[in-house]
């Protein structure tokens, strides 16, 4: 069950000018479930894309990434569930382009603006023919208030919707921005495994959009880490349909930081969803690292803790088997670190100072800081002025048993 995360309500999702969507059942995923979305942009806006790392990335991601090589005047993604088109050789790619070249047609505009997206099973061949037969359906039910049925369309594992809105002021134009995502399981950077979509009608030039997304990606999406394993088809994308009336953002300027705190707060939501209803998951951890040489310190040291097993079964047990974040820091293989130096706090509790237990170590008190479903751990490594800060979760029989029974 997801910890702390509530159902978001579709009043509270703001409409972006410019931008619409529709979702509809094509028979991909569990019947009646509905497992394809589609989103279309105004011309005149623009994407940018941050994409999964994985040596083994899928062919939608492979396409994508071709076709915003091209143009960044991208006319509508599509995504499905079901298949991730991945592991599927030359036929993966042909059949993303397949769809593609549908969707173009009946929206008139050339295939390398359209992106495909897909998530579900790895080494599965996409049902394309349901596809095709579904865009036409798909075209005729496209809305601007469909942000909730679109974050309910893209799930696989997730147990709940993602979505969120926010509105601010540039330049006295009101702006707004809407994100939705999905994740529960395959949760770790390069980038963290999902897919998460945020659109604003800000107008802003593609450059500062790029930027925009690989520093929002930075901080939210490469900062979670469920199981370790990064998928084959994460991507981030961010759209602008430069509809709203201030004037153009193409420096970074006081307007950029107004724009990037706020698609930071959608995303760092989005991304901590995604942690809350992590694959099994009974604890929401987040951990701080500070006092660190370098942010690149910070985070090594802080993945090396999100990532260990033993670290995160501990944490499912309510265990304070704590020396197992000790063990977990030296993995890290970091040079130089200097382990007399670490303090390691539990919500604020001191429970290891300079490299051993503390003093004033009591079993009982962190027991019951253990017990509690979210729990703040803080690394100070006493040797900078750097700083990160991760997401994760614990490691429960149920993530097994979700996973064991993912193709059942």
């Amino acid at each position: 069950m997801a910890i702390n995360l509530k159902m978001p309500l579709s009043e509270n999702l703001l409409r972006i000018p410019g931008v619409k969507l529709a979702t509809l059942s094509a028979g991909l995923a569990s019947k009646g479930h509905k497992d394809l979305m589609l989103m279309v942009f105004d011309n005149g806006s623009i994407v940018s894309g941050t994409f999964t790392q994985n040596k083994f990335c899928a062919a939608p991601v492979v396409v994508s990434k071709n076709h915003l090589r091209i143009t960044s005047s991208i006319k509508a993604l599509i995504v499905n569930t079901g298949s991730a088109n991945a592991g599927t050789g030359d036929i993966g790619i042909e059949d993303a382009k397949s769809i593609c070249q549908s969707l173009s047609a009946s929206l008139e505009v050339s295939p390398e603006r359209i992106l495909p997206f897909s998530t579900g099973v790895i080494m599965t061949r996409l049902p394309v023919e349901n596809i095709k037969k579904s865009i036409p359906n798909l075209v005729k039910g496209l809305n601007e208030n469909n942000w909730l049925e679109a974050a309910k369309a893209i799930m696989t594992t997730d147990t709940l919707p993602k979505a969120v809105s926010k509105s601010i002021f540039i330049q006295d134009q009101k702006v707004t921005i809407t994100g939705i995502s999905k994740g529960a399981g395959m949760i770790h950077p390069k980038m963290a495994t999902m897919l998460a979509f945020i659109s604003t009608d800000a107008h802003i030039s593609i450059e500062m959009l790029q930027k925009l997304n690989q520093e929002i990606t930075d901080t939210t999406f490469n900062c979670i880490s469920v199981d370790g394993d990064s998928s084959t088809n994460d991507s981030f994308i961010t759209v602008a349909s430069n509809k709203s009336k201030h004037s153009k953002i193409v420096q970074e300027d006081a307007d950029y930081k107004v724009l990037k705190s706020a698609f930071f707060d959608i995303a760092l939501e989005l991304a901590q969803a995604i942690i809350r209803d992590g694959e099994g998951a009974t604890k929401f951890i987040t951990i701080k690292v500070l006092g660190g040489n370098s942010l690149k310190e910070c985070n090594e040291i802080g993945m090396s803790i999100a990532k260990s097993p033993l670290v995160k079964t501990a944490f499912f047990a309510s265990d304070p088997n704590l020396g197992r974040i000790f063990a977990a820091i030296g993995n890290s293989n970091l040079k130089n670190l200097d382990i007399s130096l670490i303090d390691l706090y539990i919500n604020e509790i001191l429970f290891a100072s300079e490299g051993a237990v503390a003093k004033c170590f009591d079993e009982e008190v962190i027991q019951k800081e253990m017990n509690k479903s979210e729990i703040n751990l803080k690394v100070d490594l006493n040797n900078g002025i750097h700083k990160s800060t991760i997401w994760t979760t614990d490691l429960s029989y149920e993530y097994i048993k979700i996973n064991a029974e993912y193709r059942t």
